[in-house]
C-alpha cells in the first residue's frame, strides 16, 4: 500500500510543480486565441474552461489507461512509481507544450506544425504514421466497447456469429459520424460533460473500494535485483512495459486531441489545466485500475485473464453490483469518447493537408467517408480474424508512442528557437526513440532482429545496442534541425 500512496503523492505534488515550471517555461499570455480570433462556429468555438477540460479528458482518456496499466501491473509495484514519474514528466508535458504551440500557430493541427518546424520530408514520414494511428484508435475504440456492451450490459458472447454484436458497432459507429460532421459545440460539447461525470466518478468508486479493503494485496516495492525483473511471462521491463501501458504514461494520439481543443480555449492561461492537469488525472486513472488488479491477482485471480473481462471483475469487487454497472458504462464511455474524436481529428488532418473547405457540409461527408469506409474494413477484418485484434492492439501501441517523438522534437526545435528550455522535451524524446526502437527491432510484429539472427529469443543485446545508437541520432538531428529552422523565428514569437 504505501508505494501505491507514494505514486499517487508524486502524480500530485509532481504535478503541481512541475506544471508550474512547463507553465512558466512557455509564458502564456493575454494575445487572442485561434477560438476568438478566428471562430467559425464549427470548429473554432469558444468553450467554457470547466468544459474544456472535461472534453479533453474524454478525448485523451480512451482504454489505454485501464487496459495497459491492467497488463502492466503484471511487472509488480515499480509500475506505481513509472506510471506517475513518466506521467508527470513525459506525458503531461507532452500534452501541454503541444497544444500550447498549436494555439500559438492559430489551432493548427500536428501535421502542419511538423510541416513547419520539422520540414516536408518530415511531415511526409509523419502522416503515414498519425492516419494509420487514427484509423486504428477508431477501430480499436469500436471494438473495445462494443464488446464490453454486448458481454457486460447485453450479457452475451462478443463473437462474430452473434448479429447483435454487429448491431452494437453499427450504433457506435453511427455515433462516431455525427460526432465527426456536426459543430463540435452542438454535439461534443453537450454530451461530455455528463461522460466525464461517468468516468470520474467510477475511478473515484474503484479507489475508495481499495482503500476500504485496507490495501493488504498491494505489494510494495523491494529495492532488490528483481525489482525490474517479476513479470510472469518474463518479459523484460524496457521496453515492454512502456509499450504496454500506453496511454497511461504518455500518448502521441494525445496530441492529436490536443490540437482540437487548441480551437476552443477562451485564453492561454487556461492551457495548464486543460493540458497539464487533465493528463494527470489520466495517470490518476492508469494508477486506480492498476492497484485494482494487483489486489485480485495477489488474490488468485489468474494472471492470464483478459485485460477487458478484468474490467468487469475488477468492478464487481470493489463497487458491488449497482457499482459496477457504473463503472462499466464509464469505461464504455472512455473508448467511444476517444474514438470520435481520433475520426474527427482525421477529418481536419486530411482537409488540411489538400486543403478542402471543412465549412461545406459535403466536403465534410465526403473526407468523412474516406476514411470510415477503410476503418470498418480493418474492423471486420479484425473481428471475423482468431488472433486479428491482438494484431490490431500491437501496432496500435506501437505507433501510438511513435508518433509521440515526433511531436517531443517539435516541441524541442520550437523551445530551442524561442531559447527556452529544451531538454524538458529532448530526454523525453529521446528515451521514447529507445523504447520504440528497441521494441521493433526485436518484437515478431517487427523486425525480429535476435531471432532472425538465431540467438536467444528472449535476448535483447542486439536490439539495444542498435536502439542505443538510433537514439543518439534522434538527439543529435532534433538539435541540428533546429539550427536549420532558424528562418521561422520571426514568425514564432513566445515572449
Amino acid at each position: 500500500m504505501t508505494t501505491f500512496i507514494i505514486g499517487l503523492a508524486i502524480l500530485l505534488v509532481g504535478g503541481l510543480v512541475y506544471g508550474k515550471y512547463c507553465e512558466k517555461v512557455f509564458g502564456p499570455d493575454d494575445r487572442k486565441t485561434p477560438a476568438v480570433a478566428k471562430a467559425d462556429g464549427v470548429d473554432f468555438v469558444a468553450m467554457k474552461s470547466w468544459k474544456n477540460s472535461l472534453v479533453n479528458l474524454l478525448n485523451i482518456a480512451g482504454t489505454g489507461p485501464i487496459l495497459g496499466p491492467i497488463q502492466g501491473i503484471l511487472f509488480g509495484p515499480i509500475a506505481f512509481l513509472t506510471i506517475p514519474i513518466g506521467c508527470v514528466l513525459a506525458g503531461s508535458m507532452h500534452d501541454y507544450f503541444v497544444g500550447m504551440i498549436s494555439m500559438r500557430e492559430g489551432g493548427a493541427q500536428l501535421p502542419k506544425m511538423i510541416d513547419k518546424y520539422l520540414g516536408k520530408k518530415i511531415r511526409g514520414v509523419y502522416n503515414v504514421f498519425i492516419w494509420i494511428l487514427m484509423i486504428l484508435v477508431g477501430v480499436v475504440f469500436v471494438y473495445t466497447p462494443g464488446d464490453l456492451i454486448v458481454k457486460e450490459l447485453i450479457g452475451q458472447e462478443s463473437v462474430a456469429s452473434n448479429p447483435t454484436m454487429w448491431m452494437v458497432y453499427g450504433g457506435i459507429f453511427l455515433y462516431y459520424l455525427v460526432a465527426t460532421l456536426f459543430p463540435i459545440d452542438a454535439i461534443i460539447g453537450r454530451v461530455y460533460p455528463l461522460f466525464g461525470a461517468i468516468l470520474i466518478i467510477s475511478a473515484i468508486g474503484v479507489l475508495f473500494g481499495i482503500l476500504a479493503d485496507g490495501g493488504a494485496n498491494l505489494t510494495n516495492l523491494s529495492f532488490t535485483g528483481t525489482m525490474f525483473s517479476q513479470h510472469p511471462g518474463k518479459l523484460p521491463f524496457v521496453p515492454v512495459f512502456f509499450i504496454t501501458v500506453a496511454c497511461g504514461i504518455m500518448s502521441g494520439f494525445h496530441g492529436t486531441q490536443t490540437t482540437l481543443i487548441s480551437r476552443t480555449i477562451k485564453t492561454e492561461k487556461e492551457g495548464k489545466m486543460t493540458f497539464f492537469n487533465m493528463m494527470l488525472a489520466e495517470g490518476f486513472i492508469a494508477m486506480v485500475w492498476a492497484a485494482g488488479a494487483m489486489v485480485l491477482f495477489n488474490r488468485g485471480t489468474e494472471v492470464s485473464t483478459n485485460a477487458t473481462l478484468m474490467i468487469g471483475v475488477i468492478s464487481r469487487e470493489f463497487l458491488g453490483s449497482v457499482g459496477a454497472l457504473f463503472a462499466i458504462l464509464g469505461v464504455i464511455v472512455l473508448p467511444i469518447t476517444s474514438g470520435d474524436t481520433a475520426f474527427r481529428g482525421l477529418r481536419l488532418m486530411i482537409a488540411e493537408q489538400f486543403n478542402i473547405d471543412q465549412s461545406k457540409k459535403g466536403k465534410r461527408i465526403a473526407v468523412t467517408l474516406a476514411i470510415f469506409v477503410p476503418a470498418i474494413i480493418i474492423l471486420v477484418y479484425a473481428k471475423m480474424n482468431p488472433s486479428g485484434f491482438n494484431i490490431l492492439w500491437r501496432y496500435f501501441a506501437w505507433t501510438n508512442q511513435t508518433v509521440a517523438i515526433f511531436a517531443l522534437a517539435l516541441v524541442t526545435i520550437y523551445l530551442k528557437l524561442n531559447k527556452k528550455n529544451y531538454w524538458i522535451s529532448l530526454i523525453p524524446g529521446m528515451f521514447y526513440t529507445f523504447i520504440i526502437t528497441s521494441y521493433i527491432l526485436h518484437a515478431p510484429i517487427g523486425f525480429g532482429l535476435e531471432s532472425r539472427l538465431g540467438m536467444n529469443p528472449e535476448s535483447y543485446a542486439i536490439s539495444y545496442v542498435v536502439a542505443g545508437v538510433l537514439t543518439l541520432l534522434y538527439g543529435w538531428y532534433t538539435l541540428k534541425l533546429s539550427e536549420k529552422r532558424k528562418d521561422i523565428i520571426a514568425s514564432t514569437v513566445l515572449d
